[in-house]
């Protein structure tokens, strides 16, 4: 079965608890679905986790999958334009050369996550002659670069938060969500959706995100913004949004300025905040913000691909 929400290092996590072939993607011409360095994961009982094409080759991978499992060596493969397999064709026009490693070194594979799980990137090099994985560099073999996968620090009151958080939880993505008005009986985990209890934002320190962090604030009273945001700006994140509107905006960038915060670090306040404008529908809003955050994060180095 095709685990077409998994996330981009979910092969890897497939396959650091159960023997199986690891699909790379390692190079790519003209137009292809996927970049190389794309993964996916065979099991032997025929699970398949991730996604190297549009559903067009997967099929022959896994019967390839099957021969690379019994010979106990890499098999390079070529999809698309030159390649020898005349009856698979790749929609989009390009071509597509896929390397396939059986039993990939568990320990590796848990080690390189353990340094994604910490927040940090972490280098694989796949030897292709023989399919043997070190972390870090390597003189010969492909190398993929793995970066911790985005994450979300949501904080706000009322239904447009609390729609939010679940929408990007329900994405796959990890969500911590602060609040006051959040039922005790949802305090804590509740799918990749982490719930805390905030009984004072004005008196509260968040935790400082990282790099692969998105910071979004949906509060209706502006009173805990400047409090929360003059922690906040100035961070790694790599997007730091609020609900509002222009006039908010403006009032709450003033009430930044007169606390001291230099200009530099009110430029990593967006403008805007969601790609629809004028939202009144707490679905679409939610929609909105989840869709410009992660052209944001498309515009630099997709975190965790």
């Amino acid at each position: 079965m095709l685990d077409v929400l998994s996330s981009p290092l979910g092969a890897l996590r497939y396959l650091a608890r159960s023997e199986g072939t690891l699909g790379v993607i390692t190079q790519t011409e003209g137009t292809s679905y996927r970049l190389a360095g794309a993964m996916m994961a065979f099991g032997l009982d025929g699970a398949r986790v991730g996604s190297l094409s549009s559903g067009c080759i997967e099929d022959d991978l896994w019967e390839h999958a099957k021969r690379a499992q019994a010979s106990g060596l890499p098999v390079s493969l070529c999809y698309g334009a030159g390649s020898p397999f005349f009856d698979l064709k790749l929609p989009c026009g390009g071509s597509m050369s896929v390397l396939l490693v059986p039993r990939p070194d568990r320990a590796i594979l848990a080690a390189a996550l353990a340094q994604t799980r910490a927040r940090q990137s972490a280098r694989l090099a796949i030897n292709t002659t023989n399919g043997a994985l070190t972390i870090g560099e390597a003189s010969e073999g492909f190398h993929i670069d793995l970066q911790p996968e985005l994450r979300f620090m949501v904080f706000g009151q009322g239904v447009e938060a609390q729609i939010f958080a679940r929408l990007a939880g329900g994405s796959g993505f990890e969500v911590d969500l602060f609040g006051h008005d959040i039922p005790a009986s949802g305090v804590g985990a509740r799918g990749n959706v982490r719930f805390h209890l905030v009984d004072n934002f004005r008196g509260f320190q968040p935790p400082q995100p990282d790099r692969w962090t998105a910071v979004t604030l949906f509060f209706h009273s502006h009173d805990h913004e400047a409090h929360i945001l003059a922690q906040l700006l100035g961070s790694e994140a790599f997007y730091i949004g609020a609900q509002g509107s222009r006039r908010a905006k403006d009032r709450l960038l003033a009430e930044l300025r007169a606390i001291g915060l230099a200009e530099p670090r009110l430029r990593q306040f967006r403008d805007k905040f969601g790609l629809v404008p004028s939202c009144r529908d707490p679905r679409t809003l939610a929609v909105s913000v989840l869709a410009d955050v992660l052209c944001v994060a498309a515009e630099g180095s997709e975190p965790g691909a």
